[in-house]
């Protein structure tokens, strides 16, 4: 039997599809970012898939402001054990 509910990732790649035109509509140089923030959704896939939300866009918007996150903090980090050797 196959199955009656297209799987999280299969709603992830779904939404970036609708997202194809605009994609194509972005400079160059930012087509590169605008994939990364599917990657991110992708990377937190099971959370996600395990939520099961209602509106798909607010967990993959979620992953995209964790990884986000991620990157700040650890830029932060960075930046403080740089002040403190200086």
């Amino acid at each position: 039997m196959g199955r009656t509910n297209p799987t999280y990732r299969d709603v992830i790649r779904t939404t970036e599809g609708r997202w194809a035109d605009y994609r194509r509509a972005l400079r160059r140089r930012d087509r590169p970012h605008f994939d990364r923030l599917f990657e991110h959704a992708r990377a937190h896939a099971d959370a996600g898939g395990y939520l099961n939300h209602q509106f798909v866009e607010l967990p993959i918007l979620l992953s995209v402001a964790l990884e986000q996150e991620k990157r700040i903090a650890s830029l932060e980090a960075r930046l403080e054990t740089r002040g403190d050797g200086e």
